[in-house]
C-alpha cells in the first residue's frame, strides 16, 4: 500500500474528532480540471467509491488521499506556435514583434490549446497516527510532500506538524554500516546502494543486485564518498531504501506479511486489511529505523 514515506512528527495538542476531520476535508474535494484549467488539487475517497468519505478510519489508524491533476501543454508547442505567428506578423506588415508582444502571443496559444492538452493525474496517500503524533505521506519527492501538508494545515484548524531530524544523519550511519558491516539490530543490508562524492567532482557511484560487504565499497566511502541511497530490510518483512533525507523509498511487504489477510478478509474487505497489516508493520518498523539513527533530535 506504502512505497514511499516522508515521515513528521504531529502536534500534540491537535485534537480534532475524525467527523471533524471529513467536514474539513470536503471543502476541498478534488474536482477535476476544467478546460483552461492547468491544475486541479483536492481530497479523494481513499477506498476509491464514489461520493464516500475522505477519511478512512482503520483500526484506529487515519487515511485521507490526495489527487493532483495537471495539463501537459510542452513549451516547446507553444514556442513553434508563437514563431509561426511571428513569421506571419512579419510577413504581412514588415515589422518584427516586440518582446512583450510574443509574451502576449504565447499567453493567446496557451489558452487556445489547453482545452486540447492531455491531463496527468497522481495521487498521494496519506496515514495520520494519532497515538504516536506521526505523519507519513507517500510521496516520492519532499516538495510534493510540502505541498500535502500546507493543504492539510489550511484545511484542517490546529493541524501543525515537524520535520523529523535523528541525532545521527542517515549518511553518517550508512557510512558506518557500510564500513562495519554491521547492520543496527533487527535490519540487514541489502543488494543496492548509491555512493556521491561531496566534492566538486560530484562522482556517483551505484550498485544494484551486488554484494556490499567488498573492499571496494569500503574503499569508496574512505576516498570521500558519501551514501545517499542504501537498501534494507528489517526483519525480513519489509524491505525499503533509505536515503540521505530520512526518506523510505521502494517499500516492499515481503512474502507472508499478507497472507494472513487474504483468508481472513473477503474481497470488499481488502482495503481494511491491507491498512491495517501495513500500517501495523510500519508502527513498528518506524520506530526502529529512527532507533538506529540514534533516535529523534529534539525540537527546540
Amino acid at each position: 500500500m506504502f512505497k514511499n514515506i516522508i515521515m513528521y512528527r504531529l502536534d500534540a495538542t491537535w485534537s480534532s474528532s475524525a467527523e471533524q476531520v471529513e467536514a474539513s476535508l470536503q471543502a476541498g474535494r478534488y474536482v477535476e480540471c476544467g478546460a483552461s484549467q492547468e491544475k486541479s488539487i483536492g481530497w479523494i475517497e481513499p477506498r476509491g467509491q464514489a461520493n464516500g468519505p475522505l477519511l478512512e478510519a482503520v483500526a484506529g489508524q487515519w487515511i485521507v488521499k490526495l489527487m493532483v491533476e495537471t495539463r501537459a501543454l510542452p513549451a516547446s508547442v507553444i514556442n513553434r506556435k508563437a514563431q509561426e505567428r511571428v513569421a506571419q506578423i512579419e510577413a504581412s506588415t514588415g515589422r518584427k514583434p516586440g518582446k512583450k508582444e510574443i509574451r502576449d502571443l504565447k499567453d493567446d496559444i496557451r489558452l487556445e490549446l489547453m482545452p486540447m492538452a492531455f491531463t496527468k493525474q497522481s495521487s498521494v496517500l496519506v496515514w495520520i497516527d494519532r497515538d504516536n503524533h506521526l505523519l507519513v505521506i507517500d510521496a516520492a519527492s519532499q516538495a510534493r510532500a510540502d505541498e500535502v501538508v500546507t493543504l492539510l494545515v489550511q484545511a484542517l484548524p490546529g493541524f501543525a506538524v515537524t520535520m523529523i531530524t535523528t541525532q545521527v544523519s542517515p549518511v553518517a550511519a550508512m557510512s558506518e554500516w557500510l564500513l562495519s558491516l554491521d547492520a543496527p539490530a533487527g535490519f540487514s543490508v541489502d543488494r543496492e546502494c548509491e555512493l556521491k562524492a561531496a566534492d566538486e567532482s560530484k562522482a556517483v557511484v551505484r550498485y544494484a543486485r551486488h554484494r556490499l560487504d567488498t573492499e571496494e565499497v569500503q574503499q569508496h566511502i574512505r576516498e570521500g564518498k558519501m551514501p545517499t541511497r542504501l537498501a534494507m530490510t528489517w526483519n525480513e518483512r519489509v524491505s525499503f531504501m533509505l536515503t540521505e533525507g530520512l526518506q523510505l523509498k521502494k517499500i516492499a511487504f515481503l512474502d507472508g506479511v499478507f497472507e494472513s489477510s487474504s483468508a481472513n478478509h473477503k474481497k470488499d474487505d481488502d482495503f481494511d486489511g491491507d491498512v491495517a497489516i501495513s500500517t501495523g508493520e510500519l508502527q513498528k518498523m518506524l520506530p526502529n529505523v529512527l532507533e538506529a539513527l540514534g533516535g529523534e533530535m529534539p525540537v527546540a
